[in-house]
């Protein structure tokens, strides 16, 4: 597990952060613009304990799992940890599973324990529990086997009994649109009864009703819920007197005249002041789920309205600059960036990368060296889709480039390594070795899942130096490499061989999302043999404009 040491050993080595985005600020005075964070951080859920804000999200076949971010004003955000290191079972996420894995999980405090709860659609539902969400995270306990279990929202009641509320998936059952309502042991690790339906929206116009949240307020149970699918839908809040319902149904945020597309799902806190939010996501792909924050208001009468309900009819739609929350902190949002540069300098690289699958030893180290060494996968596929080892982090939607400094080291004619952008097309630039030449190439795959071969392009050459070891040798060469994206996903590719002066590789490239996520940039390595070609990564250095 990232125990608290190496996540804050983790943190410093990463050095150097993305500047903090120019979206975040807002116009005015004491306001934030959304959304508070352009990268893809899908089904975020946040709770608060003391002056502290903790968020996770969706993270599928992505290891390690079940992001850790932490604010203390709800606007300015860090990664500090994950929660899952491996998925489970191992076995069937030794390789890539895409859109598998972590689907929409759920963090709560009780009894002085942190737990995030979450569904797997092909296993069931798992849970892990901490004491400090930044330390050490237990391993995952099953709390209910099966399939098609979905977003599950925990509640402890007053009278000390356990819930799980959680959706269906179609795609595994072929059944959707429905809530239901299970009862925990009390220590939150066990199913100990038959399922209740308590909300079907095939009854009420309210198709694909998902992602629920489980809350009780003033006597009320409430349950949060998307409707209507991620590109148009909207949020519900659903309200009753009994844990299992029947539920009142109410539409309390959706687009509405704005530009923000099918706003909901997400979590509701409140500050230490009494103030109440909303953080949920907009789905503006290639970049992925991004997250926004709106206001929360109640009435009277007990129901809520989410972000601004201009016209007084109980709806609101979402904003895009707002107040500042009341959160009795003050922030330098120099101690809140999200991490995208790495500079390699410490034993762990930075909190922002990630696999495509459980990680093996052999996939790559950090060093005392001030490098990061990624070895070649030397398996047979069809392209890159399947290929494990991808070392990879989110785009920032927004306009961002980023500047790599490596050594590649080749043991076989055909090695090849290079920088890309993956999703289920993808692009990059790569030197592959050729004798004692590195051939640079811009290569591009589209509808990579369907097995679909690469297209490369030759953009240039250089020689490569020979180093003799014993009876065996390897041929190195440093070389930068660079890739640019515009606001809309548009990514160029340029190589050097000085770091100075930068050769375009390829045409522009318009960036995908992958299964469930947003398009990833980093690297790879392949060998064409069983002698493992490598990598050196130096540092990784990115520019948001």
């Amino acid at each position: 597990m990232y125990n608290k040491f190496l996540t804050l050993l983790a943190v410093l080595a990463a050095g150097i952060c993305l500047p903090a985005p120019e979206t975040i600020a807002g116009e005015g005075p004491g306001t934030f613009t959304n959304p508070v964070l352009p990268f893809d951080y899908s089904d975020p859920d946040v709770i608060r304990t003391g002056d502290d804000y903790w968020l996770t999200a969706s993270s599928f076949n992505c290891v390690p799992g079940l992001p850790i971010l932490h604010s203390k004003d709800l606007v300015h955000w860090k990664i500090v940890n994950y929660a899952l290191d491996r998925l489970i079972p191992e076995d069937r996420y030794s390789k890539p599973q895409h859109g598998n894995g972590v689907w929409a999980p759920c963090i709560r405090f009780h009894d002085g324990r942190y737990y995030i709860y979450w569904g797997d659609p092909d296993s069931g539902i798992y849970m892990v529990r901490a004491e400090d969400p930044a330390g050490e995270w237990s391993e995952p306990v099953l709390v209910k086997a099966g399939k098609g279990m979905i977003d599950p929202s925990p509640l402890w009641d007053d009278d000390g009994k356990a819930y799980i509320a959680h959706a269906w998936a179609a795609s595994r059952i072929g059944l959707n649109s429905v809530i239901s309502v299970f009862e925990m042991n009390a220590e939150g690790t066990a199913c100990i009864s038959d399922e209740v339906m308590v909300f079907d929206g095939n009854m009420t116009g309210n198709y694909t009703v998902e992602g629920p949240k489980f809350y009780k307020k003033d006597g009320y149970y409430y349950i949060f819920a998307p409707a209507g699918g991620v590109p148009v839908g909207w949020q519900l809040v659903m309200r009753s007197e009994s844990v299992y319902g029947p539920y009142e149904a109410r539409n309390v945020m959706d687009q509405g005249s704005t530009g923000i597309n099918g706003p909901h799902q997400g979590g509701w806190v409140d500050t230490p002041s009494g103030e109440h939010w909303f953080m949920h996501f907009q789905e503006k792909q290639p970049f992925g789920r991004i997250v926004h924050l709106n206001p929360l208001v109640w009435d009277d009468e007990g129901w809520c309205v989410i972000g601004s309900d201009s016209d007084g009819d109980g709806k609101g739609e979402p904003v895009t600059e707002w107040k500042m929350p009341d959160t009795g902190s003050s922030v330098s949002p120099e101690d809140f960036r999200m991490q995208t540069a790495d500079e390699f300098n410490g034993r762990e690289p930075g909190l922002q990368w990630q696999w495509h699958a459980n990680r093996q030893d052999w996939f790559g180290f950090g060093s005392g060296y001030g490098f990061f060494r990624l070895y070649g996968f030397n398996e047979s596929h069809a392209n890159l889709w399947d290929v494990p080892n991808l070392f990879l982090q989110k785009l920032p939607a927004g306009t961002f480039s980023a500047t790599a400094k490596l050594t590649f080291c080749s043991r076989n004619d055909g090695d090849r390594a290079g920088l890309m952008v993956m999703g289920f097309d993808y692009a990059g630039v790569s030197v592959r070795s050729s004798g004692e030449n590195a051939v640079v190439e811009f290569f591009s795959c589209t509808d990579a899942q369907k097995g679909n071969a690469e297209e490369t392009v030759a953009a240039g050459q250089m020689p490569m130096a020979l180093v003799k070891s014993g009876a065996s040798h390897r041929y190195t060469a440093e070389i930068w490499l660079r890739m640019e994206s515009d606001a809309d996903g548009m990514c160029r590719f340029s190589y050097s061989t000085d770091g100075r002066k930068f050769n375009p590789a390829g045409e522009a490239f318009q960036a995908r999302e992958g299964r469930w996520i947003g398009a990833k940039t980093g690297f790879f390595c392949t060998s064409s043999e069983k002698s493992r070609a490598w990598i050196d990564i130096d540092w990784f250095r990115t520019e948001l404009d």
